[in-house]
């Protein structure tokens, strides 16, 4: 009896788990910072402080991702280094796919949410980003 009731809780949980869609795509737009990558042995190395932030900026499936450098005023120095991106979709999954002179690669979005974002790369690695809070010295 316990191993159904635990068959259950685990099918349920696995079915709960939001799939990625097309319709998620418009929350990638933004500021996200990195909190933590997980590497493909389970290793996990978090992020205390950031230098630089990632900005996406998507739209009909194609744009950009630029690193930017928050300040203590609030605002962000930018630079004109981005890679460009496209939105693929490919066996029920959604990547980001990025280019630029020098590499092309892609990245499969595992959760996005308002707040959340998790990437994983071809190596296997996760990302963790969350959105940045705003600080002030001001």
């Amino acid at each position: 009896m316990k191993n159904i009731l635990l068959g259950f809780v685990l099918s349920l949980l696995i079915s709960c788990q939001s799939k990625v869609g097309k319709e998620d795509i418009a929350k990638l737009n933004g500021y996200w910072e990195i909190e933590n990558a997980v590497m493909s042995d389970g290793a996990k190395k978090e992020y205390k402080i950031n230098e630089t932030i990632d900005f996406f900026e998507v739209r009909n499936n194609v744009g950009f991702r630029k690193k930017v450098m928050p300040q203590f005023d609030g605002k962000y120095i930018i630079n004109d280094q981005q890679e460009n991106i496209k939105i693929i979709e490919k066996d029920n999954k959604i990547f980001i796919e990025y280019t630029t002179p020098y590499a092309k690669w892609r990245e499969e979005i595992l959760k996005i949410s308002e707040d959340n974002l998790v990437l994983k790369n071809q190596q296997n690695l996760e990302y963790h980003y969350k959105k940045p809070t705003p600080f002030s010295l001001k």
